[in-house]
Formats: C-alpha cells, structure tokens, sequence
C-alpha cells in the first residue's frame, strides 16, 4: 500500500496501536509456567479493546488469534494450553490485525525467566536480531533499492556471528496482510526496484544460531529451523520516507 492522504496515515496509525498495545501486553505476560493460549489471550483480548480483528484468522483461517513461536520455531506458531514455557525458553510473539480497512504487523522476541536462566547465545540472539531490525528500518529510504535492507540485515547477522533465515522475508502491507513487494533479509542483486515515499512495509528479519532456511511443521502452520537452532525475529510496520521511516507500531 502507498499512503494516499491524512486518512489512510490516521487509519494505518490506529491499526499500528491495537497490534502494538498487545505485543507488549503478551511480552508482559511472558513468564515460566504460562502457556502459548495464555499469551494468545492476552493479545485477542487486546485487539477486541481496540475494535481490532486477528489477520491470521481473516486472512487465512488461522487457528488463534496471534503466533506465538518458542526456540526452534521461527513463525506461524500455534498457541495452545498444553506448551508451557520454562525458564530459558525464547518466544516470539507475532501480531497482525485489520481495523477499519486498514492491516498492521509486528513482532518481537524475548527470553523466558529471570537473566541467569537463559543462556548467553540466546540472549545474543535477541539483541542482534532488534539491532538487525532497526538497521532495516534505517536502510529503507525512498529511492534507494530494496536491496539495501537485506544487506543491511545480512552485514548486522554476520558481525554478531548469526546467520538469517533467508526464505522469511518482510513484505507489504496496509490494505491487506501480505501485499508486494517481498523484502528479502539477504542481499540479492535483483532487488534493484527503488523504494518510494508513502510505501507501507513490515519490515521482519529473522535471525537464527545455525539455520539459513525455515521448513513447515507437522502442523501445516509452524515454520521451523530443520536443525533445531534458535530463531528470533523482530518486525515493526512502518512507512517509507526520504529519511527515516515512520514507525506505526513502536511501543
């Protein structure tokens, strides 16, 4: 989607919010013992205070209302009432919603337990993958390629030692969920195609401790790494500009 005017910037803003009020309630409630339905609550609840309904269920007849994805799931993964976090797991809880017309996306990762519970290299993971995500942000300005991102993603993954899961790319958004372009977290060549002023993006890396692609669960939903390494993604929707973006879903 591109920007059309005050309304469709209001519109998207509103949309932004609902989903960004419930990452952070669902970040808040991460704790050992709580289930992945627990958390999956808390962000329906959210969305419902705002009006707001659950892309994945609308777009695509999702099982719940949000993903929340633990340790080697990198996305898509399904809440339910029998997994439990423990302390040192790392999950990611991903929403998407659509208000008034308009769609919205985030994400974010987080440990589980108190510091000296999880281990070091996930809590490096973290850190990389939120710096990886706002050099993201930061390389995508109008008129530059959309190649940049990648690059800037792919140069942030190797300086922390992690690698990116390459076949999870960001994408467009605002009239609908997915929309184009695609936006690769690798650099590519071929993404010569200069971004423009207005343009609606959810800007999404993933980054994981081993794996460089993501591979389909048992359950038809749940993309995982195939040799079990950490994952931890990070997206925000934010609109293009000629310096930095606009951010609709910051905290």
């Amino acid at each position: 989607m591109t920007i059309d005017g005050d309304d469709d910037l209001q519109g998207l803003t509103r949309a932004g919010r609902a989903v960004a009020e419930a990452r952070d309630a669902m970040l808040a409630a991460v704790e050992p013992g709580a289930t992945t339905a627990d958390l999956d609550a808390v962000g329906r609840r959210v969305l419902r205070s705002h009006g707001a309904r659950s892309a994945p269920q609308l777009a695509v007849g999702f099982p719940a209302a949000t993903c929340v994805s633990v340790n080697d799931e990198a996305a898509h993964g399904v809440p339910s009432p029998t997994r439990v976090l423990r302390a040192g797991d790392l999950v990611n809880v991903d929403v998407s919603a659509e208000l008034d017309g308009y769609w919205a996306d985030t994400g974010a990762s987080t440990p589980v337990g108190p510091p000296e519970s999880v281990a070091p290299v996930a809590r490096r993971l973290v850190e990389a993958t939120r710096a990886a995500q706002a050099d993201a942000m930061n390389a995508a300005r109008a008129g530059r390629p959309i190649g940049r991102i990648g690059r800037a993603v792919e140069r942030c993954a190797r300086r922390h030692g992690f690698r990116v899961i390459g076949n999870l790319c960001g994408h467009g958004v605002g009239a609908a969920l997915h929309e184009g372009p695609s936006i690769p977290s690798i650099e590519r060549m071929a993404d010569d195609i200069a971004l423009w002023e207005g343009l609606v993006l959810a800007v999404e890396p993933f980054l994981s401790t081993g794996a460089d692609v993501a591979v389909e669960g048992r359950d038809g939903w749940t993309l995982r790494t195939p040799d079990g390494s950490l994952s931890a993604q990070f997206e925000h929707t934010i609109v293009v500009t000629h310096g930095r973006p606009l951010v609709l879903t910051a905290s």
